[in-house]
């Protein structure tokens, strides 16, 4: 069996999903379509609006053949770990041959090229600093990150475009983490269509994620989205959740220690400090006062959601290093037996029962936290995020256990 792997949110899933899903078996000619998917936070830092198995039975439903989970530690990272989380449990099943995913520019060879020049080593084994020397340069000439980033790529003869896309730029991660992992695994980039990653005003039947969440009540959104999933936006009480998470947020961020926050991926030069500062505005307020030439408004949001589920850089990397699992949320009725044996062939432990958890290692409460497995703390962090996405969006977390078996 050949499978195709797509690296989503689907925060919701919409037509331009369903898109993705056709073109990836379409190219890829592989046998099925295996999901991994963000689970209750997003690489945003924000509040998945479903809950992660509502969202995998819709992609399911939209032509996906199996969903599996993101981990939180990976899925609330920038792009580099994002893409290398996720990368280091795709790479684990052997029957994962393809990746595919959208992008502004579907152009492989000038994603594997930036990609090469992004790397951190040379081919003869010398320490890479040309990228990040210019990097530096033109940030400390005043440009911001991602525009000193195209400027770098524009000086060693890439396509600065790719960096200015929130899609270009995981596309690039995608790739690096294929390769530092030497991955036999092969990109197809797909030709995103409709609106761009972060607009915010609805088309007529390609609107992105962000415009849809923004417009609920409008009627437009019946013809950017699935009926199945049309039915359960519909119930989502999303000006009560953006206030619960504000206020979990703030909290969490008045109780942090700044030696802990210090560990948290992008939370550099003294900005735990400008953070705690801003504790009395509200989180839309601290996000703008810290947002700058330095930091994105996404960077600030990731910091502040990694704050509150305790998700830190030194701990992330040896998730990755000493490996996780594999949680499947969703999976085709009809392919269900083979999917899942394949799945069996990783090395990973895969998570459909309670006594999987034996596999993670130390699973014992009672175990000092040191003790336990890098992969058990790691499944811990998946637990504290779906308890803290059902207090801002109400109700109580589905059992963990739970595969969604769609006809």
């Amino acid at each position: 069996m050949k499978i195709c792997a797509i690296i989503c949110e689907y925060n919701p899933f919409h037509n331009g999903h369903k898109y993705l899903l056709e073109q990836a078996k379409r190219l890829s000619g592989c046998d099925a379509v295996l999901c991994i998917m963000s689970a209750s936070f997003t690489q945003r830092g924000e509040a998945a609006i479903l809950p992660k198995f509502v969202r995998a039975e819709h992609a399911v439903l939209g032509g996906a053949d199996c969903v599996i989970q993101l981990p939180a530690a990976f899925s609330v990272a920038p792009a580099e770990i994002f893409a290398r989380g996720a990368i280091s449990i795709l790479k684990s099943i052997p029957a994962v041959t393809h990746l595919a995913f959208g992008s502004e520019m579907a152009d492989e060879e000038a994603i594997e090229r930036a990609a090469g020049l992004f790397n951190d080593i040379k081919a003869d084994g010398q320490q890479n600093f040309q990228i990040s020397d210019a990097l530096a340069r033109h940030m400390n000439a005043g440009q911001s990150y991602k525009r000193s980033l195209a400027l770098a790529l524009e000086e060693m003869g890439a396509e600065s475009t790719l960096v200015t896309s929130p899609n270009g730029l995981l596309a690039i991660e995608y790739t690096r983490a294929i390769k530092r992992f030497c991955a036999d695994i092969k990109i197809i980039p797909v030709q995103r269509v409709g609106a761009g990653y972060g607009d915010s005003s609805l088309k007529e039947n390609f609107s992105s994620a962000s415009a849809i969440r923004a417009n609920l009540g409008d009627n437009a959104v019946e013809s950017n989205v699935p009926g199945y999933v049309l039915k359960t936006l519909k119930n989502t009480d999303a000006a009560g959740a953006k206030e619960r998470f504000d206020c979990l947020l703030r909290y969490a961020l008045c109780t942090a220690d700044r030696r802990d926050m210090q560990r948290i991926f992008g939370c550099t030069e003294g900005l735990e400090n400008k953070l705690k500062n801003c504790v009395d505005m509200s989180a839309g307020g601290i996000i703008d006062a810290a947002t700058g030439k330095r930091y994105t408004s996404s960077r600030i949001r990731r910091v502040l959601t990694a704050n509150m589920l305790g998700i830190y850089s030194d701990e992330v990397k040896r998730y990755i290093d000493e490996g996780t699992y594999i949680k499947p949320l969703a999976v085709c009725e009809d392919k269900k037996e083979e999917i899942f044996a394949e799945l069996a062939k990783s090395p990973l432990p895969v998570i459909i029962k309670k006594m999987s958890l034996s596999a993670l290692g130390h699973t014992d409460k009672r175990i000092n936290s040191s003790a336990q497995t890098p992969a058990f703390k790691c499944y811990k962090t998946d637990i504290r995020a779906d308890f803290a996405r059902s207090l801002i969006y109400g109700g109580q977390p589905e059992y963990e256990y739970t595969v969604k078996i769609v006809p």
